[in-house]
């Protein structure tokens, strides 16, 4: 299994971060270099507990479809979202949110296992750990961004 962590100031309080963080639409558009859809269950929308959602993105050239379920929720504490269907054997996502004099400090830790036994573990330790940490620092990034834009 492979695991990595990124920490990301947003300048809002944990409530709103954490409604941010569920939304549909924000995810959308801060996957929009990927042309990511929501193309079954819920498909816009802020989720909450129990959700689903089927993801459709275009990676390394190649369309891949993932539908995670929102499987623990604490507002405005945590969440997390778990892969259901989808390219893992394993795929876990938690979100942290804690107040900071900035705002929030949101914290991702992402855990998951390739397919393909020792061929999947290379590939999770040379190609997916940093793809995927790149991904989600780009969700971040526009997380941000739109956050500072909405509060100044």
């Amino acid at each position: 299994m492979a695991e990595f962590a990124q920490v990301t100031i947003l300048p809002v309080s944990p409530p709103r971060a954490f409604e941010l963080s569920l939304s549909v639409e924000a995810h959308l558009r801060s996957m929009a270099r990927s042309r990511e859809r929501a193309v079954g269950a819920v498909t816009s929308g802020t989720l909450t507990l129990d959700d689903e959602v089927t993801w459709r993105a275009w990676h390394f050239g190649v369309p891949w479809t993932m539908t995670s379920r929102i499987t623990e929720y604490d507002p405005p504490h945590r969440f997390v979202d778990d892969q259901v269907r989808g390219p893992f054997r394993a795929f876990r996502h938690e979100h942290l949110f804690t107040e900071s004099d900035d705002g929030t400090v949101m914290t991702d830790r992402v855990a998951f296992t390739a397919p393909f036994g020792v061929l999947g573990r290379v590939t999770e330790r040379v190609v997916l750990r940093r793809y995927l940490a790149h991904l989600i620092g780009a969700r971040n990034r526009y997380l941000a961004a739109a956050t500072a834009r909405a509060a100044g």
